[in-house]
């Protein structure tokens, strides 16, 4: 890891879509951290029924790191 790029401090995901077909059209969850330097973004959605995560997974990551994070769980998800 990089230190002099910030890290996740905090991390949120949300809000679940609703059980289908209720949530057929709801918004899929995003992931929101706040980082070391104080900045809190959105750093993707995705696709509950195809990969998931945790909170805790993304603490102490950089943004790439947790982008690479995104990608393995989705080339395993597709491989699978």
């Amino acid at each position: 890891m990089n230190t002099s790029e910030p890290i996740i401090t905090k991390c949120i995901i949300g809000p679940f879509p609703r059980p289908m077909p209720e949530g057929m059209f709801d918004q899929m969850p995003t992931v929101t951290v706040t980082l070391s330097n104080g900045e809190t973004l959105n750093l993707f959605e995705y696709y509950p029924d195809e990969i998931s995560f945790v909170e805790s997974e993304f603490i102490g990551l950089t943004i790439a790191e947790a982008e690479s994070l995104l990608t393995r769980k989705d080339v395993k998800y597709l491989q699978s």
